[in-house]
């Protein structure tokens, strides 16, 4: 995987950096497994805007991603590793031994032609396999890690994160997240070997602003240049800092815990995420 910096031929391109798509074996997708994806430019049933700068955007199949590998002990070969407008990472197209084919998050170091399989019992911890968490060997590099069984993979999706495997105790394994937090989760739940692919991601740059247009990103307006009819940071005679960091509805930012009390689950939490 790699980057490449364009040629300054038009003031867009000067810091342009864009992915080198070194990885991917296709341009295109598999069409038994694409999707239409409504837009709804942030407005609601009414067609009223709910959701600010949002809108546009270009046209966009869903590829539906297997999250859950419930395919159990039945070997899938790697067909193409491909681009995903909808998503950070790679995917990877899988050809199962009946022949379903389904689509899953791409591990990186997966290549076309690799055999993967999903499985209970105790299997190889090799690139792109599923397992419970009880299988898997302590330190192991995991991704799309489920948090409830069955639920489907929820944590550790984007490009180049993973988690790793602390320790077991008990009905509970200890995993360290992407984001510094560490946490206990069931040991039954699923989690994929490997870390998520493109990791070059992170390097990219857009060079302009229409790229965020092409995203369905419409232009935000900073707080501190409003009025206060619309924000408790805006008005003021002159340039203004905002006073204190707080939301539109008046909710502090930065550092103010917003978490349920009710819902949160707090006891299955080892350790904070750094700050």
């Amino acid at each position: 995987m790699s980057v490449r910096k364009l040629k300054p031929i038009t003031p867009g391109q000067r810091f342009r950096v864009v992915n080198g798509f070194d990885a991917i074996t296709t341009d295109k997708p598999e069409k038994s497994l694409l999707a239409p994806i409504k837009k709804s430019g942030g407005r609601n049933n009414q067609g009223k805007m709910t959701m600010r700068y949002k809108g546009g955007g270009h046209k966009r199949k869903y590829r539906v991603i297997d999250f859950k590998r419930n395919k159990l002990d039945m070997k899938a070969e790697v067909l193409t590793i491909e681009y995903d407008p909808n998503r950070t990472a790679f995917i990877a197209l899988l050809k199962y031994e009946d022949g379903e084919k389904r689509y899953i998050i791409a591990p990186t170091g997966l290549k076309v032609g690799d055999s993967l399989t999903s499985s209970k019992e105790t299997s190889v911890a090799e690139i792109g396999n599923a397992m419970p968490l009880s299988n898997i060997p302590f330190g192991t590099i995991i991704s799309c890690v489920e948090l409830r069984p069955e639920q489907g993979a929820v944590m550790a999706r984007s490009a180049g994160t993973f988690a790793q495997l602390m320790a077991r105790d008990g009905k509970y394994a200890t995993i360290k997240l992407p984001s510094g937090e560490t946490r206990l989760v069931l040991a039954e739940c699923f989690a994929t070997i490997g870390a998520v692919s493109n990791s070059d991601h992170q390097l990219i740059v857009s060079g302009k602003a229409g790229r965020s247009r092409w995203l369905g990103r419409r232009p935000r307006t900073r707080p501190v240049v409003m009025n206060p009819v619309d924000h408790p940071m805006g008005g003021g005679e002159g340039r203004a800092s905002g006073g204190h960091p707080r939301s539109r509805k008046g909710i502090p930012a930065k550092g103010f815990k917003t978490r349920s009390k009710k819902k949160s689950s707090n006891k299955h939490i080892v350790e904070r995420k750094k700050k």
